[in-house]
C-alpha cells in the first residue's frame, strides 16, 4: 500500500463562494495538511478564500479563476496548480449550479448550463487531476452529488439538476471500478438541505422549519457537515473505501 504523502495538494473546485461547501472542504483540507487550490469561476472570491485558509489554518493555498466548462482553461489552471504546489493526489468536485426551473419551462440552454457545469466540468477536471494521481500510485476523488439524484427532486432544483446530479454518481461508480487497482479512490457525497446559497439563497427560519419537518433530525444541515465527511474521504484512513455514496442528508434518505 502506498504511503499517503505529506507534502500534498488537494484542488477544490467551486470553492470561491462565501456561503458554499467548497469553501468550508477548502478550509477543512487545510486545516488537516493539504496544500490547497481553490478554483472558481470568481477568481475575487477565490482569492480571499485562499487568503482566508493561509491566515486562518496556515496552509499553502493558490486561488485560480477557471471556468471548469472550458478544457483549455481548466489545463492553464492544472499547469499553474502543478507549477506552485506539491502534486496533486485530490479532488474534490464541488463546483456546480442549481436549476429550479420546472420541466416544460427548461430550455435548452438552460439544460445545456446545468449539465455543463455539473457534469462535463466534473468529467474534464477529473479527467486532467487523474494522470498525476496515476502517476503518483495514489489520489482521492470526491464529487459533490445531490439527494435529488436519489429522490428524484423534491428540493429547491427539479429535473435537470436531478439529471446532472445521478449523472455524477454513475460516474463515480464506473470510475472507482475502472481505476480501484491503481491506488485511486473515486467516492460521491450526496448532501440533503443544506444551507447555503444553492438552496436560493440563505434560508429564512420558516424555509428551514419546512425542511426539517422532512428530516429525522432536528435541525438543516451546514456547510461543515458535508466538508467533514469529504475530508475524511479524501484522507489516509480512507483508502478501502471507492465507489460509495455518503449520505449527508439528516435522514432525508435512509438506506
Amino acid at each position: 500500500m502506498k504511503q499517503f504523502p505529506h507534502e500534498r495538494t488537494a484542488i477544490v473546485t467551486g470553492a470561491g463562494s462565501p456561503r458554499g461547501i467548497g469553501k468550508a472542504v477548502a478550509k477543512r483540507l487545510g486545516a488537516s495538511g493539504w496544500c490547497v487550490a481553490v478554483l472558481d469561476i470568481d477568481e475575487v472570491g477565490a482569492n480571499l478564500v485562499a487568503d482566508e485558509i493561509m491566515a486562518s489554518v496556515g496552509a499553502k493555498a493558490l486561488a485560480v479563476g477557471v471556468d471548469i466548462t472550458d478544457p483549455g482553461a481548466v489545463d492553464r489552471a492544472f499547469q499553474q496548480v502543478e507549477s506552485s504546489l506539491p502534486p496533486v493526489i485530490g479532488l474534490a468536485n464541488v463546483a456546480g449550479v442549481s436549476s429550479p426551473v420546472p420541466f416544460l419551462d427548461v430550455t435548452l440552454e438552460e439544460w445545456d448550463r446545468v449539465m455543463n457545469v455539473n457534469v462535463r466540468g466534473t468529467f474534464m477536471v477529473t479527467q486532467r487531476a487523474l494522470p498525476g494521481m496515476l502517476a503518483q500510485g495514489i489520489g482521492r476523488i470526491v464529487s459533490v452529488s445531490s439527494v435529488s439524484a436519489q429522490r428524484g427532486g423534491g428540493t429547491f432544483s427539479k429535473v435537470p439538476y436531478s439529471a446532472a446530479k445521478a449523472g455524477i454518481l454513475g460516474m463515480t461508480r464506473a470510475l472507482a471500478r475502472e481505476i480501484g487497482k491503481e491506488g485511486v479512490t473515486v467516492n460521491a457525497v450526496s448532501p440533503g438541505p443544506i444551507d447555503t446559497d444553492i438552496m436560493g439563497g440563505a434560508l429564512s427560519e420558516t424555509r428551514k422549519a419546512e425542511l426539517v419537518a422532512e428530516l429525522v433530525v432536528d435541525r438543516v444541515g451546514t456547510v461543515e457537515d458535508v466538508a467533514a465527511v469529504i475530508d475524511f474521504l479524501m484522507g489516509p484512513d480512507a483508502g478501502y473505501v471507492t465507489g460509495s455514496t455518503y449520505n449527508v442528508n439528516g435522514g432525508l434518505i435512509i438506506d
